[in-house]
């Protein structure tokens, strides 16, 4: 019975790291592009390991774009849309799972039917508001049609509804109404489900391309998945310099999940637990 176990053991690693592996390969080879030559990039059979680093590529992105313009873009379209969610997934999440009131379940399942519907539905409705208010090729045309998302609703929902309610009970005798008793206690009881919010919010906000290439066509206001794609020629790409550009658009984000991984899945692993 040990022996068969541990084979089980051995066979499970070994997928794990073919998973891996599978995974991480894209990551390397991307890497590895950015420091060759346009003639190394597109060798046949591929080349694995440039004859010598180039660093050439990285300084040629700031000389094709304005990078730092794209990036302070990006990064005030991620804060605007993770903090947005956050606060507005919160306050409706918190009234769907702890405040009895009339429509409530019906009115949940009309946020969930969001989900059910392609997300290119609403493209153009969105573009449509966002021309009759003027907002066309600025930030604020990017963010709010960022700031709810039904699938924050729900998860935060599962959360709250996992607090115990006698913290509720006990915060009514004290003579807290509902939002003083959403914000004193539940709020800080539902860090671990709002970092994870945060964090899927964020990654999609930072990633997002259609509706920043719709909406926005000025480069004062591009974000860099919209104007690294500029990159990418009709009939020919510098893949090492794409590639060196999506590199550095990578690293906020890989810094954010290297700090805050613990409580990412520490608040998926709570979330699906209720």
């Amino acid at each position: 019975m040990e022996v068969s176990s541990n084979k089980g053991k051995y066979l499970v690693h070994l997928l794990l790291i073919i998973g891996s592996i599978s995974m991480l390969a894209p990551f390397v080879w991307m890497i590895l592009t950015t420091f060759k030559t346009y003639a190394e990039s597109v060798q046949v059979p591929p080349l694995l390991f440039p004859t010598s680093f180039n660093w050439s590529n990285y300084v040629e992105v700031f000389e094709l774009l304005p990078f730092l313009t794209f990036a302070k873009n990006t990064f005030i379209v991620t804060i605007g849309i993770t903090v947005g969610q956050l606060v507005f997934c919160s306050l409706a999440s918190y009234a769907f799972a702890r405040i009895e009131f009339p429509g409530r379940n019906v009115l949940f399942l009309l946020v969930l039917s969001v989900l059910m519907v392609p997300s290119q539905v609403f493209l153009l409705p969105q573009y449509e508001i966002m021309a009759n208010l003027g907002l066309l090729n600025t930030l604020p045309a990017i963010i709010i049609p960022g700031l709810f998302s039904a699938f924050g609703t729900f998860l935060l929902r599962q959360f709250f509804m996992g607090l115990p309610k006698e913290l509720e009970e006990a915060a009514r005798l004290d003579g807290c109404n509902h939002f003083q008793i959403f914000w004193k206690i539940m709020l800080p009881l539902a860090k671990p489900g709002l970092i994870a919010l945060g964090i899927y919010t964020a990654l999609f906000a930072w990633n997002n391309f259609m509706w920043p290439l719709i909406v926005n066509s000025s480069p004062e206001s591009m974000v860099l998945s919209v104007g690294l794609a500029s990159l990418q020629g009709q009939y020919a790409t510098n893949y090492p310099v794409l590639m060196a550009g999506s590199f550095l658009a990578m690293i906020p984000m890989l810094v954010v999940f290297m700090f805050l991984q613990k409580q990412f899945i520490e608040g998926i692993a709570l979330t699906g637990g209720k």
